[in-house]
């Protein structure tokens, strides 16, 4: 499936490769190498090689994809690949004009890496790297070939060009959306009195492989705990249930949170539900257009501040899209730790956020809704907005 341009054609780059060759000159960036399996999926127009969607390991070295891209010179990118990837590209033909799929490890990669850019000439460039996703040893492969100081960050780079998703991704982020909800309430509505936190996280792990979903965690809570691992604990009858799940569709995420709890809720778990869903809209009023990311952090903060549960409430909001954080980035070590550098800069049309209000009460449990909002040419799109109130179990 190709996210960015709706076919893939053998020697047509399937993204924006004019915006790339703006952020790469702005980086000061002449080749990238991209590492990452996330990254290589982009460039590669979504294709990922199913063999290793779920490890990286093999034996004594690790799968290591390589994308190479010359600013400019398309006609020179090249694909590294594995050995078993000869049959995918026989089949469909990845638009790179050069494919190597001669690679076990990740030196192997590395090696063949160094070697296509000496066949272009540019050991002298300046070559972007990621360096979270390249292994000591494929890095040693790449300085010694072109020399350490010519290596520069490209994560940045690699993160703004993902930034605006084409509508292609934006459907696939909705259907994840989407098929993480249905599977949701299927799983409250299913359960019966006595059910555990294990039985209740396979249930729905179920419900999204069923519905064609990757299934990646689930984040469970029980009644007045605040413990959201998978255990034997049971969810009985007056009792919350918080399901926070990740599903993968097609390589975009899907991550929501919804609540249920085991019969009728009561008046207090209704107003407490209310109070965070009040935090959530005054968040959804400011996405939109041109609007800063960090006034909607702050007037979202600002109707948390007034609340009365405030004293054990928080907000979050981060962008996702191929990965679970990615730009923009609003907030500053919160909780994750990385810079909020996006909070000053306006909100633009197919930016995909994740807005969470979490509640830690010190009686009733763990509440918290996490909803995906996608930034539209007059407003916002909510992706999975069905069962935001209190789902009923049994």
């Amino acid at each position: 499936m190709n996210i960015a341009a709706g076919t893939s054609r053998e020697g047509s780059a399937p993204f924006d490769h004019a915006k790339l060759d703006r952020l790469m000159d702005e980086a000061g960036i002449d080749v990238l190498v991209a590492t990452s399996k996330h990254n290589v999926q982009y460039l590669l127009g979504g294709y990922k090689f199913i063999f290793f969607s779920a490890m990286d390991a093999i034996g004594h070295s690790r799968y290591l994809p390589v994308l190479i891209y010359e600013k400019g010179r398309p006609e020179h990118a090249a694909y590294i690949g594995n050995r078993m990837e000869g049959g995918e590209h026989h089949n469909n033909p990845f638009w790179t004009p050069t494919v190597e799929t001669a690679s076990w490890g990740s030196v192997d990669a590395a090696t063949l890496a160094a070697g296509h850019l000496r066949k272009i000439g540019r050991q002298g460039a300046r070559i972007g790297i990621e360096p979270a996703f390249l292994p000591s040893d494929a890095h040693h492969v790449l300085a010694q070939a072109l020399g350490n100081e010519r290596l520069v960050d490209a994560t940045g780079t690699l993160e703004r060009l993902r930034a605006i998703k084409t509508p292609q991704e934006l459907d696939l982020l909705r259907q994840a959306s989407e098929l993480i909800t249905d599977a949701m309430l299927a799983v409250f509505s299913g359960q019966r009195a006595g059910a555990s936190k294990r039985e209740i996280v396979e249930a729905l792990r179920r419900e999204e492989t069923n519905r064609g979903l990757q299934f990646e965690y689930c984040l469970i809570t029980i009644g007045a705990s605040h413990n959201r691992a998978v255990s034997p604990q049971t969810w009985n009858k007056g009792e919350v249930l918080s399901l926070d799940s990740g599903g993968n569709f097609h390589g975009y995420i899907g991550d929501l949170c919804r609540m249920g709890v085991m019969g009728e809720p009561d008046q207090e778990l209704k107003d407490l539900l209310a109070e965070i869903d009040a935090v959530q809209q005054a968040a959804f009023w400011h996405c939109r257009p041109g609007a800063l990311g960090g006034d909607m952090i702050a007037h979202a903060e600002a109707v948390l501040k007034a609340s009365s549960v405030a004293a054990y409430t928080d907000f979050f909001a981060h962008g996702m899209g191929l990965i679970s954080h990615e730009v923009p980035f609003l907030m500053t070590n919160h909780p994750v730790a990385y810079e909020g550098v996006d909070a000053d800069r306006p909100l633009e049309p197919g930016m995909v956020l994740s807005v969470e209000t979490t509640m830690l009460h010190p009686t009733r449990g763990f509440i918290k809704l996490e909803d995906t909002v996608a930034i539209t040419e007059d407003g916002h799109e909510l992706f999975g907005k069905r069962g935001r109130g209190w789902n009923v179990g049994g």
